[in-house]
């Protein structure tokens, strides 16, 4: 019965926590009703394991060489959560907040933050090398998360440990791109019921973020698409993420993409990707290529996806050789981000116009670029950072296509926590102050809303931002790059655009062409095959021609995935594309685009030649290979797809 009264009268959870603690300690075991159910577990695993109240709250003091060791081990995900524990730092700094990374035993790795604002002794628990664990520390925001594998808080004497009674922790686990764990984010402030319900949005938020960047970096030699049920949250911590071979298999996704597809990693692990879009990997990719976006309709929701990342580095690809190695070999491919030199190599109007861009940007005037869809608008924007002053700097990039209208304002310029219904806790730091002292690329610049452009007007004018719902301005010292593929002086003549804003962003213009008008097709598949490690490749001249006279409506994003894709399906010993190294849709495409049909006619050439050459060689197919400089396996192949 007293049991009970003390259930009703003690409501404050720290409160229930210390009387918890008291009758423990009068007698010795835990009583229930107390303390959540997720605390209750933890305390009851912490007195099993031996902790008792009193303990310190160093268990153990790591080494110099301990530490460095530990830092070593885990370098990709301290790097990878920096920027993330960076944001929540200055985030949280007026709530003397501290910013923990630990790893998958809660081990702390690194943290931002000022311990003295502790005011305990404490601080000195909260160092690099310091474990955690609830075998070490009882019931802790970093030990329990890795035990319960799902996010947690906990206040003031909610922790196991008297001394850890100073504390309010909200921790969430980062997870690998196999979903197992990997570390703990946490955010640590003085102990304060009141708002460590806040935080944890916040923490969720950063967690999700160093997922998805390091599901993108661990894929770098593979296509990454982006995707989600609504538009709004491509671009977010909440986008689902699959990564996939050039064949279409899926090697990966992230626990978001699970979610959207209601299936779990193991049901879709190493499945070919059309088991969910319905669609050939090249078919679908080439839709990618062409547009700014895709619409899937599966059987049960409508996913709106995005090509997020092409591969840097191909695999299966032959090594170059006189004796031409057997079996897949990975090669080195140059930089993807070419220079301003090599971008405007072939055409001296467009590099005069980059050396103007470069000069510009150096000297505080905005850049715009003009062209097409896939013209390369985003290359230029990168190439004119890292070659500019600001190299060093932050490089922000914001698609005003991709963002809903009602969210742009937001995302460009921040907002303080409560500045409107469904903002996040904490607020959010806008891309003008994150590329502050770098660049900011505002990708399609044209389909900015008219009620919006006074807005980013005025803090051109005044070199100043506050952020929605109030606060401080705050000074900007940022380079501005703008693109679009829209005419702005139509849409200035339509009142679409307004003129005194399109006078202010047009510092230096810069029109890129398309690649229909280009004259450098055959320097620019050179080095694209050099980019992507095959320089020994060479084009087929019957199918440079086909090139010529297509009209590629993706520009050289299409071109680049043509040719990504040839280059996987060459063979051992093959060392130039033809058209059997082309899918079949774009086949089609050229073939429509032609009245002769050319690719159907490249195909009899080829036969006719290799007919030939096995009756001058004798029906000797090793002398025939070596003639026409292509393998005997693709010989043979091509001799049975003309008797098929």
């Amino acid at each position: 019965m007293s049991y009970k009264l003390e259930q009703r009268v003690y409501s404050d959870p720290l409160h229930d926590a210390q009387r918890a603690r008291e009758r423990l300690l009068l007698e010795g075991e835990l009583p229930g009703g107390f303390l959540r159910a997720q605390i209750e577990a933890s305390w009851q695993r912490s007195i099993k394991a031996g902790v008792r109240f009193q303990d310190p709250l160093i268990a153990k003091d790591a080494s110099v060489c301990d530490v460095l060791e530990l830092k070593e081990n885990h370098q990709t995900l301290i790097s990878m959560a920096a920027p993330e524990m960076d944001h929540l730092s200055r985030q949280f700094n007026r709530d003397k907040g501290m910013v923990i990374l630990a790893n998958d035993n809660a081990t702390i790795l690194s943290l931002l933050g000022d311990r003295r604002s502790l005011k305990n002794a404490g601080e000195y628990a909260l160092d690099p090398g310091i474990c955690w664990s609830e075998d070490t520390h009882g019931t802790n925001a970093l030990g329990t998360a890795v035990v319960d594998g799902k996010p947690v808080m906990i206040n003031g004497t909610e922790h196991f440990l008297d001394g850890a009674g100073c504390f309010s922790c909200t921790s969430t686990p980062i997870s690998g791109v196999d979903g197992q764990l990997l570390g703990v984010l946490d955010l640590t402030t003085e102990a304060n019921a009141q708002h460590i319900q806040g935080n944890m949005s916040a923490v969720q938020l950063a967690a999700r973020n160093i997922e998805n960047r390091l599901f993108i970096s661990h894929f770098q030699e593979h296509v990454i698409i982006a995707f989600h049920s609504r538009t709004e949250y491509l671009h977010s911590a909440w986008q689902g993420l699959i990564a996939i071979d050039m064949e279409g298999m899926i090697l990966a996704l992230n626990e978001q993409a699970c979610q959207l597809l209601k299936k779990s990693r193991e049901n879709l692990q190493h499945q070919p990707i059309e088991t969910i879009t319905g669609q050939a990997p090249t078919v679908l990719l080439n839709q990618l290529l062409r547009n700014t976006g895709v619409t899937l309709q599966l059987r049960d929701v409508v996913l709106y996806c995005e090509l997020l990342h092409f591969p840097r580095q191909l695999t299966g690809l032959p090594a170059r050789s006189e004796s031409f190695s057997k079996g897949p070999t990975k090669l080195k491919r140059q930089s993807s981000h070419p220079s301003l030199q090599k971008v405007g190599a072939e055409n001296p109007r467009l590099a005069k116009a980059l050396r103007m861009a470069l000069k510009g940007i150096d000297h505080d005037l905005p850049i715009l670029l003009n062209g097409e869809t896939g013209t390369g608008k985003e290359v230029v924007a990168r190439a004119l950072h890292n070659q500019s002053q600001r190299a060093d700097k932050p490089f922000i990039a914001v698609n005003c296509a991709a963002i809903p209208e009602g969210l742009i304002e937001s995302e460009l310029f921040g907002y303080r926590e409560g500045a409107f219904t469904g903002s996040r806790k904490g607020g959010m730091i806008g891309r003008f102050q994150q590329a502050n002292s770098g660049t900011l690329f505002l990708d399609e610049i044209g389909d900015m809303p008219l009620a919006l452009q006074a807005r980013l007007l005025r803090v051109l004018q005044e070199r100043r931002v506050a952020p929605l719902g109030g606060g401080e301005e705050v000074d900007l010292d940022i380079a501005l790059i703008c693109a679009t593929h829209r005419d702005i002086k139509s849409l200035v003549k339509d009142n679409d655009f307004r003129e005194d804003l399109y006078y202010r962003l047009n510092g230096v213009g810069v029109q890129l062409p398309a690649l229909r008008a280009r004259s450098d097709l055959e320097a620019l598949l050179t080095d694209l095959l050099a980019r992507m490690g095959a320089t020994y490749v060479t084009v087929h001249a019957e199918v440079l021609d086909m090139f010529r006279q297509y009209a590629w409506p993706g520009n050289i994003r299409q071109l680049e995935m043509v040719m990504k894709a040839a280059v996987a399906f060459l063979d051992d010993g093959e060392k130039q594309i033809t058209i059997d190294h082309l899918t079949d849709d774009f086949i089609d495409e050229l073939n429509a685009n032609s009245s002769s049909g050319r690719a159907g006619t490249i195909k009899v050439t080829e036969l006719e030649l290799i007919r030939n050459t096995l009756d001058q060689c004798e029906g000797n197919v090793s002398a025939t290979a070596s003639a026409l400089g292509i393998s005997r396996a693709t010989i043979y192949r091509k001799l049975r797809e003309c008797e098929a």
